[in-house]
């Protein structure tokens, strides 16, 4: 699927004017935002409209496996920006409602995975803490996860319905990273801080890339991405990995899942084209540590290459698959290999053991970057069934039983878990535009 960047006479949609005089109570956060987001406007909203002058996109952004081949949001009911006008009209197609509908119907979709993601973020919306984040704890993880839905959507700080809930994301996660020095955690203590701020960084590196794109001026956002981003680069541990508490010592814990979130951060920080030192070299490592952890059959396991916690499934073979495509590795052996596990091995149904929406997450992106019959056959197992298992309110049923899944306990019952894999779920009805299906060829 490719779309042209520009035509020899374009048509130049006219340009909508977001407003900046609505009249709203200042939120509790609005202290700490005021240090970070500014704008030159009378207004006594809480967090205010960025001036916004939005050139023609670069044809640079998006033309991987990692990020769709264009922006995915229009003005059409509730979803987009109002300043996307100004972009020429084949370029703003992509962003509308009706381009999406008609990729999702290319890719396997159909409109009710579209309104699936409308019904969740607009929960996500009602649902945002006052200061910007997501969640009772690990906040910053639930609020770059919250993030990531929104960009998939194409939502970004001007966008009419998500734009003030968006921007006040990033100002949360902004003003976290100036308060630790680049550090994306509330707390240093848990070992799985550093799950937080490797799915934050991943998060404010796709923001950055949105809003220069764009010429939105986010104050201290490059520079926090750059910061947050560069200490995940010189944290890496020795063996390629990444480890609990960013231990560099050889006896430190270092596993493919928190590896994988690492790997997805790095391609979206040099997406944002800041100047990181060795994010080349880091990634290679990277890539290394994983394919270290694939045994013949395809799988890849947690910490080594045998089956995890008694499982009798390698339920982080999307993570591996994932990152190769990410890092133009699509057609490696350990991508062909990995697409096959899955084929063989994956199962999705709510009731049952086999509901490991982090497992999931990961699949589908892998599948829909696959391609082909892959896609074809992973899509008719996952599609109806995440469907169907969406709340009126725009969450997903909880995965009763003990499943299959590495990390069992974060997909349950509770509001933390709730949001949890809603983002998910949310991420996986994206798939059909966020990504772009390779060829399928073996």
């Amino acid at each position: 699927m490719t779309y042209s960047a520009s035509t020899p006479a374009e048509e130049v949609m006219e340009t909508k004017k977001v407003s900046t005089n609505t009249q709203q109570k200042p939120s509790s956060a609005s202290s700490s935002s005021a240090r970070v987001i500014a704008a030159a406007t009378s207004s006594n909203v809480a967090i205010p409209v960025p001036e916004v002058d939005v050139p023609q996109p670069s044809t640079d952004y998006g033309n991987g496996n990692d990020f769709s081949d264009g922006w995915r949001s229009g003005g059409d009911e509730g979803s987009g920006s109002g300043n996307f006008g100004a972009i020429p009209a084949t370029m703003r197609k992509r962003c509308s409602k009706e381009d999406r509908l008609q990729r999702l119907a290319e890719t396997g979709g159909n409109e009710k995975c579209e309104e699936a993601v409308l019904k969740a973020l607009r929960w996500m919306k009602k649902t945002q803490n006052a200061d910007g984040s997501w969640g009772s704890s690990n906040k910053s993880a639930m609020t770059g996860l919250g993030l990531l839905a929104y960009l998939g959507h194409c939502e970004t700080p001007v966008s009419e319905e998500f734009g003030e809930s968006c921007l006040k994301a990033m100002t949360y996660l902004i003003n976290l990273g100036n308060k630790n020095k680049g550090k994306l955690a509330e707390g240093f203590t848990s070992h799985g801080w550093v799950y937080e701020h490797s799915i934050a960084v991943y998060a404010l590196a796709e923001a950055t890339t949105f809003c220069k794109q764009l010429n939105i001026s986010v104050p201290n956002l490059a520079e926090i991405t750059q910061k947050s981003g560069q200490f995940l680069i010189d944290s890496q541990h020795g063996n390629g990995g990444w480890a609990y508490r960013y231990d560099e010592t050889a006896k430190a814990h270092t596993d493919v899942s928190v590896t994988g979130w690492h790997i997805q951060a790095l391609k979206a920080m040099k997406h944002t084209g800041l100047d990181f030192k060795n994010l080349s070299r880091c990634s290679s490592k990277g890539l290394d540590y994983l394919k270290d952890k694939q045994d013949s059959e395809g799988g890849f396991g947690y910490s080594g290459k045998g089956l995890h916690g008694g499982l009798n499934y390698h339920t982080l073979t999307g993570v591996g698959v994932l990152c190769f495509q990410m890092w133009d590795k699509g057609s490696s052996s350990e991508v062909r290999k990995g697409t096959k596990y899955i084929n063989k091995n994956t199962k999705l149904k709510w009731g049952t053991p086999y509901v490991d929406l982090y497992g999931h997450y990961y699949e589908a992106q892998a599948m829909m970057n696959r391609g082909g019959e892959d896609w074809k056959k992973y899509n008719a197992l996952m599609r109806d069934e995440v469907l169907k298992n969406q709340l009126p309110d725009g969450t997903w049923k909880n995965p009763d039983g003990k499943l299959r899944a590495v990390g069992a306990q974060f997909q349950g019952s509770g509001a933390q878990n709730v949001f949890y894999r809603t983002a998910l779920c949310t991420l996986m009805m994206e798939v059909y535009y966020r990504f772009l299906p390779g060829t399928g060829s073996r």
